[in-house]
């Protein structure tokens, strides 16, 4: 069974999926607004997070990438109203694993969220931290203290070389 957390604002969507994957034998926590869902998603470790992209207080996509510059490597399944191709490259490329259009069917979901959660569990690490330094191979985005620092590819192979031989 899996722990996951579920970002949705939507009433009746978020306690139909928040039912419907505890009935499937998972640990569920619902939360109703973006700021709570990257606050628990910082704090507590999930192994898949479901998260709506249309929030009332802080959109998804900034969900993802405030996690993702926190180092949070659950991966993250999207839900979209928005259809368009350029919605789902624009999430894909913030962070987001995977996703879904509204309206999907529940057995679909837990297969992607099955699916995902297993991708990650067999992928090697694609991160780097040293100190409050950190390296993300997949973006290539470093941040330091919160702050992103903007490196050529030479300075990021760099970088990455000197990071993954540390203290030798």
């Amino acid at each position: 069974d899996m722990n996951l957390l579920v970002v949705e604002d939507d009433l009746v969507l978020g306690k139909a999926i928040h039912l419907g994957l505890c009935e499937a034998g998972h640990q569920c926590h619902w939360v109703r607004s973006g700021e709570s869902g990257r606050e628990e998603a910082v704090s507590h470790r999930f192994d898949a997070i479901v998260l709506d992209l249309m929030l009332p207080d802080l959109p998804g996509m900034e969900v993802i990438r405030k996690i993702r510059e926190a180092g949070v490597r659950s991966p993250v399944l999207m839900l979209t109203a928005l259809g368009t191709v350029e919605d789902r490259v624009a999430g894909l490329k913030a962070g987001a694993d995977d996703y879904l259009v509204k309206p999907f069917a529940f057995p679909e979901l837990l297969a992607r969220l099955e699916a995902i959660s297993r991708r990650s569990n067999d992928r090697p690490g694609t991160s780097l931290q040293v100190g409050a330094l950190s390296l993300d191979l997949t973006t290539r985005r470093v941040v330091r203290d919160g702050t992103e620092i903007l490196l050529t590819p030479t300075e990021f192979t760099l970088l990455e070389y000197l990071m993954r031989y540390a203290g030798q």
